[in-house]
């Protein structure tokens, strides 16, 4: 199993970004750079490929509404070529809030946009002339519009490998689905591993049915906080996860549209999802970070007693997962990473 990180940071990302380099030596494999409506994440997938020299360096995610599928293609090749092979593409499609409130673009065929600019990254990295007919993109743009002098373009540069991971951030089946039957990778958030065969386990038969045998099988990345110890001290860090869980559940996207409500839903925290998002919309987000069902913390990240973690690490191990996220809460972040990497290996 791999080792994984997301890349944490809160006001300064440069300095979040120099940690890393320390990691990498303790055993990280892989950082993921995430971009939502902060800082864009290729800027720091560009310094931290400057910075280190065995870890990939992953998107996680770079959403498919606010680039074309070319300037997607751009990046991933970009930063292969300056990290030396390093680069791992995370896409996916956002939510509504983002999409049409940051970037004012329509949330519209989310899964069918994601489909259609894997499809163009992957032609383009084979540097291929791109040339696609499809509900979404059209290249090139037909005669008719525009000025009507596109022509098919291949990628000018030459690129460091002619394929590169593509992973896909997914919760909903038929997103799972496409996933699992297109993609090198899956991303799923808020995850519990007793719980992910039952919430997504058809979704995947469905997908792995349709799956081309030259993709190889899919990988699965999750996981969540990692803090060792006995006693309820260590015990009491979970509750540093709570707002983010009560974010997801209760304050990304509206009521009857929010992606991470619907999962706790299928979790069987119905009741808790509904209180959770009405006391978060009202502005009670400490009341609803406290009704984040425990057992749901608990199960989701590695906290407690060596014994207890292991067995936790076991779980995710057993419920697919092959790269395991990590988020070290601790003094010595640099020693838990390289605990964690030895158990893992």
């Amino acid at each position: 199993m791999k080792l994984s990180m997301p890349l944490m940071y809160d006001g300064n990302p440069r300095q979040a970004a120099d940690q890393i380099i320390g990691l990498e030596k303790a055993g990280l494999d892989l950082v993921w750079v995430a971009e939502a409506y902060g800082f864009d994440s290729p800027t720091l997938m560009g310094y931290l490929a400057a910075k280190t020299e065995t870890i990939e360096i992953a998107a996680g995610i770079i959403n498919v509404f606010s680039r074309t599928p070319s300037a997607i293609l751009q990046t991933a090749a970009g930063l292969d070529n300056v990290s030396g092979g390093r680069a791992v593409l995370g896409l996916g499609a956002s939510g509504p809030q983002v999409i049409e409130g940051f970037h004012g673009i329509p949330y519209e065929r989310p899964l069918g946009r994601t489909r259609e600019v894997i499809e163009i990254v992957r032609m383009g990295l084979r540097r291929e002339p791109l040339v696609h007919q499809g509900r979404n993109f059209t290249l090139p743009l037909p005669a008719d519009q525009g000025l009507g002098l596109g022509k098919p373009l291949k990628i000018l540069t030459k690129v460091e490998r002619d394929t590169i991971p593509i992973w896909v951030a997914a919760l909903g089946d038929a997103n799972v689905a496409m996933t699992a039957e297109i993609a090198d990778g899956w991303l799923p958030h808020l995850f519990y591993p007793e719980k992910a065969h039952d919430v997504w386990g058809d979704a995947l038969a469905t997908g792995t049915a349709k799956r081309s045998a030259d993709l190889g099988p899919l990988e699965v990345s999750a996981g969540g906080m990692v803090a060792i110890g006995e006693g309820p001290e260590t015990k009491a860090l979970l509750d540093f996860v709570r707002p983010m869980y009560a974010l997801y559940v209760g304050g990304m996207g509206a009521r009857g549209k929010n992606f991470y409500n619907d999962l706790a839903c299928q979790y069987g925290y119905e009741k808790e999802a509904k209180q959770i998002q009405d006391l978060y919309l009202d502005g009670k987000k400490k009341e609803a970070e406290a009704l984040v069902p425990m057992e749901w913390l608990e199960a989701g990240n590695f906290v407690g007693p060596e014994s207890y973690v292991k067995e936790r690490l076991a779980a995710f191990a057993e419920a697919g997962v092959t790269t395991l996220s990590v988020v070290p809460a601790s003094a010595d972040p640099t020693a838990t990473v390289a605990q964690v990497k030895e158990w893992v290996s």
